[in-house]
């Protein structure tokens, strides 16, 4: 007969592991779990902290700690009734960097936040955040590290050099830990997130290591949470093709001033001197009635100047304005800027000569910002403004010339508000950019067919807009 002491023993053993607290998966031969000792679910309370405990300590989330839902910033003002509950999640926008954002940008963040609450309630699939430096792409995926901290569930929160520092380190006599060991650790983590994915340096072992940790994780689906603020065509190719897979993978773009510097203007970043154009405003743009001109040439440029207007007060896609020297069409391109820049620091006016120059200088001994960042500056504006561009300029090089691609490419496949004056009509334009330019549905391109300018004693003005942007 059993006894007492006897049943209760036999109830204490887990019936699925007889007691050794490990398992097999039942998967096929070709599976990376296949023969492979896990824990039990018995066992998975125990496993479950410890394993919480290593990625913390593994990756960089104690440095973020404070980056919490609850401290980043939405603009209460444009919640809807039935987003009231967001009002106890996010902090209310501060009167400081309201000022510094317009209504879209502000309706972009609030959306970032919302998507990234919604994927830490559940995460599934990849988020990729996508900005320039202090845009708040850091901020919300170390939120929801820490929202997944807080339930208790494993996560790994660490920056792409840092992951590589690691891996490198697991190959020295003194790790602890092999690196197969590490590498399946970080490759299996319940949710990953891996921040800064661009700013590590680009070597053939790092790219084949980060291409076997995202291919794996894409393979299996696994979450995976990833922030960079690279161009998504700078990235290695096979790994872009994972991050960018509609099917998998929910793209979010902050396109928002530094949070770190939320009062800088496009002229204290040094890279405009709109105010030696402060005369060029729409109220001083003279119409050119009384010089004799023909009907249409008149006609035409009122029709330009009123389109200049409209996309001044509603900045969408892109405007491209073409004519002779001292046609009006750098009047009319800084108008838009004196316009857009009237409540706050919206649209970088700078000729494209001055453009690669800003480019160049941070190659300097000396220089204050890295080449990287300015590029993304350029890329990244809320409203870009490029005054006399001339790609096939003789006197161009080669390097000016692709950078000058890169940053325009960009932006047209991201839909940018784009303003750009040239001497060159559009069918002499170089072939990549026409062909953009001739999309109607992104561009309106305004060709300015009078003489150039020579004063006029009284001109008839711009009549001003119907309406003020908000």
């Amino acid at each position: 007969m059993a006894t007492a002491a006897t049943l209760t023993t036999e109830k204490e053993v887990c019936p699925i592991c007889k007691g050794t607290g490990l398992v097999r998966e039942d998967v096929p031969v070709g599976h990376p779990n296949f023969g492979k000792l896990f824990p039990c679910v018995c066992q998975q309370a125990t496993y479950r902290a410890r394993e919480v405990s290593r990625l913390r300590t593994l990756g960089n989330l104690e440095a973020y700690t404070h980056k919490t839902f609850a401290s980043f910033e939405v603009d209460y003002s444009l919640l809807e009734p039935e987003e009231g509950y967001l009002r106890g999640i996010f902090r209310d926008l501060s009167e400081a960097r309201r000022s510094s954002l317009n209504e879209a940008q502000r309706r972009a963040a609030k959306a970032a936040a919302e998507i990234a609450l919604h994927y830490a309630e559940m995460p599934e699939g990849w988020l990729l955040f996508e900005g320039s430096y202090g845009t708040g792409k850091t901020h919300l995926a170390a939120a929801i590290a820490n929202h997944a901290i807080e339930r208790g569930a494993p996560v790994l929160f660490i920056t792409t050099p840092d992951l590589l520092d690691h891996l490198r380190g697991a190959f020295g006599p003194s790790s602890e830990t092999a690196y197969d060991e590490l590498f399946e650790r970080i490759r299996k983590a319940s949710l990953l997130v891996v921040d800064d994915l661009g700013a590590e340096s680009p070597t053939a072992w790092a790219i084949e290591k980060l291409y076997q940790l995202f291919n794996d994780r894409h393979r299996y689906r696994l979450p995976t949470v990833i922030t960079t603020n690279r161009d998504p065509a700078q990235i290695e190719p096979r790994i872009r093709s994972r991050l960018l897979d509609q099917d998998l993978t929910r793209s979010v773009r902050l396109i928002l001033p530094d949070r770190r510097s939320p009062v800088l203007t496009w002229a204290e970043a040094d890279l405009t001197d709109l105010s030696r154009y402060r005369e060029m405003t729409f109220e001083t743009f003279d119409l050119r009635e009384g010089e004799g001109l023909p009907e249409e040439s008149l006609r035409r440029l009122q029709g330009t100047a009123q389109a200049a207007y409209s996309y001044a007060e509603n900045p969408q896609g892109w405007l491209v304005l073409t004519g002779r020297p001292g046609s009006g069409k750098t009047h009319l391109a800084a108008a838009i800027a004196h316009l857009l820049n009237a409540e706050q620091p919206t649209a970088l006016f700078v000729t494209a000569a001055d453009l690669v120059n800003h480019l160049r200088a941070t190659f300097y001994p000396g220089a204050t910002i890295s080449y990287d960042r300015r590029l993304q500056e350029l890329k990244g504006a809320p409203v870009l403004i490029l005054d006399d561009l001339s790609i096939e300029d003789r006197n161009m090089s080669v390097w000016a010339r692709d950078k000058l691609y890169e940053i325009l490419l960009h932006r047209f496949d991201y839909n940018l508000p784009t303003v750009i004056t040239s001497l060159q009509p559009l069918e002499e334009m170089d072939a990549r950019l026409r062909s953009r330019l001739s999309n109607r549905a992104r561009c309106v391109v305004e060709a300015i067919i009078v003489p150039s300018y020579q004063g006029a004693a009284r001109p008839r003005r711009v009549p001003p807009p119907r309406s003020r942007r908000a």
